[in-house]
């Protein structure tokens, strides 16, 4: 199979959900293809985009249009004079008003139509695989104006689910609902949103987003001799990610004289709000903020800690996580975790049993949690070996690689 994959930054250090998805297929035969609205971070680059030579597949397609009017109604000429030859049905569909009306009257698909002359100049695809709701828009367009008969899919994986919906309010995807062959939610909870928005039941399957197991070895914990109980958090520092919560929780047990260490490995823009509150905790001799990581990096801090905490939270603009993938890693890794009640999380954790699950922002019930997990070390072992063997049945990423093809296949005979 033919495959684009629409996505909205590549490379980037923080989507390697998605990145599993497009090697997995590669190593599976097909071929792919990457459009991204933007170029990621490559100061970090994942080695799988350097091994699969990935930046060779990547097109970038932003939509280039000038905010004054009239400067955006000249570039629409020009781009079209310029541009014409190399494709004339697609830009002449793009100004084909009868059919597409306000799109193709306001000049949007001709914009659109020039981002696009790279997918325009390949081979036609089987698949567009949109990846976030956001991004199945384009995805329509690309098969409108290349007159494709590929089936579009479209993942959902959080955001696009929440703060998206908050911004634009509750119809936006009506028309993608419609159209589009195949909506992929990563877990039931967002399963039951679509369905609550008003998406046909019959075309949505819950794809869950996987790990590679064998990348992330698996470690009974034990106390280590010098006595210090190692707690580690990984993910963007940006509100849903609670990181706040977790450091509060971790100040409240200094007060216990405890030996603690808590790592928290990531980047972003509460790092100065973060630092100023570790300081007036005072609490820099415990909390160390290590910024980014390869992911070598990650595993072997994962692999000198005790206990990994996710305390995710909804943000005041309503942005949700899906399931953490750093969450699946750290308990394949055999890690006894705490996180919270928030969004598909219980989906993953079975509160008891791999690790404990609070209320979103409650620090005492988290507090007493991760207290508990230091006093009692001996349940280290069995809370780890629960959660290695539910991720290896439900989030190993081959299987649901050798599902996402199933899907793709049954879509096209249909």
């Amino acid at each position: 199979m033919r495959i684009a994959f629409i996505v909205g930054k590549f490379p980037t250090v923080s989507e390697t959900f998605i990145l599993n998805q497009i090697v997995g297929l590669i190593e599976r035969g097909h071929e792919i293809d990457i459009y991204a609205q933007k170029p990621g971070d490559t100061a970090k680059i994942h080695p799988d985009v350097e091994r699969y030579q990935l930046l060779d597949r990547t097109y970038y397609v932003p939509e280039q249009r000038p905010a004054n009017p009239l400067i955006y109604v000249i570039k629409a000429i020009w781009l079209l004079l310029a541009n014409f030859p190399k494709n004339p049905v697609a830009f002449l569909r793009s100004l084909n008003v009868f059919k597409y009306g306000k799109e193709a009257a306001s000049l949007r698909m001709l914009y659109t139509t020039f981002s696009l002359l790279p997918f325009l100049s390949n081979k036609p695809y089987d698949i567009i695989h949109c990846q976030f709701g956001p991004l199945g828009f384009l995805g329509m367009y690309f098969r409108t104006i290349a007159a494709s008969r590929a089936k579009v899919i479209i993942s959902f994986r959080g955001s696009d689910l929440t703060m998206y919906l908050s911004q634009y309010g509750d119809d936006i995807y009506k028309k993608l609902f419609e159209k589009g062959d195949c909506f992929l939610p990563i877990c039931k909870h967002f399963k039951n949103k679509l369905i609550s928005l008003g998406c046909n039941e019959k075309k949505i399957i819950v794809l869950r987003s996987g790990i590679d197991c064998n990348r992330f070895s698996f470690k009974t914990r034990y106390p280590h001799p010098d006595g210090k109980v190692r707690i580690v958090s990984t993910g963007r520092l940006i509100e849903k990610k609670g990181i706040e919560y977790g450091i509060r929780a971790i100040a409240n047990l200094t007060k216990m004289n405890l030996d603690l260490e808590y790592n928290i490995i990531g980047d972003g823009s509460l790092k100065p709000d973060l630092q100023q509150l570790i300081q007036e905790l005072d609490v820099g001799n415990i909390v160390n903020l290590l910024g980014w990581k390869q992911q070598h990096e990650v595993v072997q801090i994962l692999n000198d800690s005790h206990i990994f905490v996710a305390p995710c939270v909804t943000s005041k603009d309503n942005n949700q996580e899906g399931i953490p993938n750093v969450l699946k890693e750290a308990m394949a890794m055999g890690l006894p975790v705490a996180s919270t009640y928030h969004s598909g999380i219980p989906e993953l954790v079975e509160d008891g049993v791999s690790g404990f699950l609070v209320t979103e922002r409650d620090v005492d019930a988290l507090t007493e949690k991760l207290g508990y997990l230091i006093a009692h070390p001996e349940v280290w072992p069995e809370m780890g070996a629960a959660g290695r063997a539910y991720v290896e049945k439900h989030y190993e990423i081959g299987q649901l690689n050798d599902y996402l093809v199933e899907i793709y296949e049954k879509l096209l005979i249909t």
